[in-house]
């Protein structure tokens, strides 16, 4: 959060030079603050918003509801709130600022095709996601990504249009509006790095706090292959929030933009999982 802050302010000090206003790094440490507070305390219901995912109740889902609650006795954690996403692809996600105010989505496709042990693979693992405090983390990054790439967009564009400082006869000024162009671009570049990089090593270290939970890896094992041979596409998936899933929601990529990809590869997961 702090790294991000930085960026931010750093964008709006190019902008408030090129604009010649140093009233623009004042707003751009405002929304700053007012992002990190705002991604701290809503971006749970922020993402399950964009999922439209709806509550679940232990009369809708009994085995869904019994394998949560067993999974949270399991791991020494609150229940975390129960929700459903209406998508074919089985996927599932765990939200929320801390374990007191967490929540599990997971999507109808997945309750078709997974059997109990599997899904308790699931569950377990996105209780780890909270149990190991990884849902605050990924949550905000998707409120900070988004609004560092808009603030990006927002200046590529402004100086397309030829808007900012006319000194062009001055050279530390032209310096300085080259180098605003340099950070429009690289700053989304770098928060989604630091996207990437968060997500993949949080994805290994989920897996195997959730085998501990089950104490039968094999579960999640085998939901992960099932999951990754399914093709069906997420129609809602985007990549801001493509990192909160147990699998990638746009499936898996066999091409160079796999090193880009917000998960580690699937059989890296299960061969870990299964001591290999």
């Amino acid at each position: 959060m702090t790294l991000f802050l930085v960026i931010i302010i750093a964008i709006g000090w190019t902008f408030s030079y090129v604009y010649n206003n140093s009233l623009i790094l004042v707003v751009a440490v405002v929304i700053s603050l007012f992002m990190n507070v705002l991604s701290y305390w809503y971006s749970d219901k922020i993402v399950l918003s964009i999922y439209s995912a709806k509550p679940v109740t232990r009369e809708d889902h009994t085995d869904l509801w019994n394998i949560t609650e067993n999974i949270s006795i399991a791991a020494g954690l609150p229940m975390p709130k129960l929700y459903i996403i209406t998508e074919a692809q089985p996927n599932a996600f765990a939200t929320g600022r801390d374990p007191k105010h967490s929540a599990v989505a997971v999507t109808s496709g997945l309750l078709e095709i997974l059997n109990r042990s599997e899904l308790e693979g699931v569950i377990a693992h996105e209780m780890a996601h909270i149990g190991n405090r990884d849902t605050l983390l990924q949550t905000v990054i998707v409120v900070l990504v988004g609004f560092v790439a808009l603030l990006s967009d927002f200046f590529m564009r402004s100086q397309l249009l030829g808007a900012g400082r006319r000194d062009s006869d001055n050279k530390a000024g032209g310096v300085i509006v080259i180098v605003g162009i340099v950070l429009a671009i690289i700053a989304p570049i770098a928060v989604t790095l630091i996207q990437l990089a968060i997500s993949r090593k949080r994805e290994f270290l989920a897996d195997a706090t959730g085998a501990l939970f089950t104490r039968y890896p094999e579960g999640l094992a085998n939901a992960l292959q099932k999951i990754s041979a399914d093709t069906k596409p997420m129609r809602m998936a985007n990549h801001a929030t493509a990192h909160l899933f147990i699998s990638n929601p746009f499936g898996a990529k066999k091409s160079l933009m796999s090193l880009f990809a917000t998960h580690p590869p699937v059989v890296d997961r299960i061969n870990k999982l299964m001591g290999k």
